[in-house]
């Protein structure tokens, strides 16, 4: 495979230019010519005026590099070294929902010369890259795996929004099908990782790795979310609890919150649905998932039942909730819980004003049928400050306390307001 130290012949192809395979692409094309690859026509119109949908990566960053955008198939067959960054999400049943990973796998097997390397980023359960893709890169290529053609799996590790802890700072995690392809694998990603490559034992390992990473985020959170219940029993403020218990030297730093997003929120189900595959029903994992997926009407209600208790009519209520996305400063909105809240709230009869100045209106009416508005009004009962952007940081209690109604509520989600607000009632998690 001698093609792929000759940088004239070397061509990469990553397909799925999202948050992990645009960065992924945008690298390796300082070096390599590069094809990147989406299906949403859209998303390429934009990259190719150095745009990139998702906000995270400044058109600066697109100078000076050797990628060429589109949506057509034909164009993957000039490439030999395949990446594979499509997203892996679950259905309504929280179930893997693989259709992303199969048509991607045809596309390469469509693809596919004798001599290329196919490595996945996707997260997906263990085994599934050797159960489920292998056998239709061959079935669609005609070529022979191990022989013909190698694959590795290497799982993503981005973190939107972190400006810190970007890909080349990340140690990567490569594996593959043998000695050789995990050898060329390092070689290829190490020419682009600044902070290391560590080769996993298998693929399975590999892919292992990578669904206990969030897991352990979520199971750890879920536990957060838990005792905040407890001290919202207790009377006692959970983040006050965390900072004295934070002095320890050896206590994790977690806080409650909103798990969404499409990685901490949707990877657990990957693992116990493999498990449950295999005759195991998972107990710890999905007690977490079902504790985690409960907080936003928690929050919903605990609004609620303050308002009721200063005698406000809910269907003359007004709240407002500061943020849409999954996370602070980040535009994207796939499986937020904030719309948790919000439809909670709704189901009361309360009217409710959503702003985000991250978020795009459109994508908000089509994903979830809401409106995003435009400003923020006056006279609310209620106030959730729900994802903590840059932008919302800094409010006065002065301005709270005017955009509020006479008797105001504050419920500050993350808590990053504690012992800040002194005229409207405050709550947290």
């Amino acid at each position: 495979m001698t093609h792929l130290t000759n940088k004239q012949k070397f061509k990469i192809a990553v397909l799925g230019l999202g948050y992990v395979g645009l960065p992924i692409a945008i690298e390796f094309a300082k070096r390599y010519h590069v094809i990147g690859f989406d299906i949403n026509q859209g998303r390429i119109k934009l990259l190719k005026q150095n745009i990139d949908p998702s906000e995270e990566i400044d058109s600066i960053y697109f100078e000076q590099c050797d990628i060429h955008f589109t949506s057509k198939r034909d164009d993957l067959k000039k490439a030999n070294f395949y990446i594979v960054a499509v997203p892996t999400p679950i259905d309504i049943h929280n179930r893997p929902n693989l259709v992303p990973l199969i048509d991607a796998s045809i596309s390469v097997g469509r693809a596919l010369k004798k001599g290329d390397y196919v490595v996945f980023e996707s997260t997906v359960y263990p085994g599934c890259t050797e159960e489920d893709c292998i056998p239709i890169l061959e079935r669609e290529s005609g070529l022979k795996y191990k022989v013909d053609f190698k694959v590795g799996y290497s799982p993503e590790r981005i973190n939107p929004g972190d400006k810190e802890h970007t890909l080349t700072k990340i140690l990567k995690i490569v594996s593959g099908c043998d000695e050789e392809a995990l050898n060329t694998i390092a070689q290829v990603y190490g020419t682009i990782i600044k902070a290391g490559i560590y080769k996993a034992s298998s693929i399975m390992v590999a892919e292992s790795a990578k669904i206990i990473e969030n897991t352990q985020r979520d199971l750890n959170i879920a536990l957060m979310n838990e005792l905040s219940l407890i001290f919202n029993k207790m009377g006692v403020n959970t983040y006050d609890v965390l900072a004295a218990a934070g002095t320890k030297w050896n206590f994790l730093n977690f806080s409650p919150g909103l798990v969404g997003g499409h990685c901490i929120g949707v990877d657990p189900y990957y693992l116990t649905h493999k498990a449950s595959e295999l005759g195991f029903h998972s107990k710890v994992i999905l007690a977490g998932r079902q504790t985690n997926d409960s907080v936003g009407f928690y929050i919903a209600k605990e609004v609620i039942k303050k308002l009721s208790s200063y005698s406000v009519s809910l269907k003359k209520a007004k709240v407002l909730v500061l943020g849409a996305t999954f996370k602070e400063n980040v535009s994207d909105i796939r499986n937020s819980k904030v719309f948790d809240i919000v439809n909670e709230l709704l189901s009361f009869h309360v009217k409710v004003d959503l702003v985000d100045p991250r978020a795009k209106p459109e994508e908000v009416t089509k994903e979830y049928g809401l409106k995003l508005e435009s400003k923020i009004g006056k006279n609310y009962d209620a106030i959730v400050l729900a994802v903590p952007h840059n932008e919302y940081l800094n409010y006065s209690d002065e301005f709270l306390k005017k955009i509020s109604a006479k008797r105001g509520l504050f419920f500050d989600v993350k808590g990053v307001y504690s012992s800040r607000i002194k005229s409207l009632t405050y709550m947290s998690l």
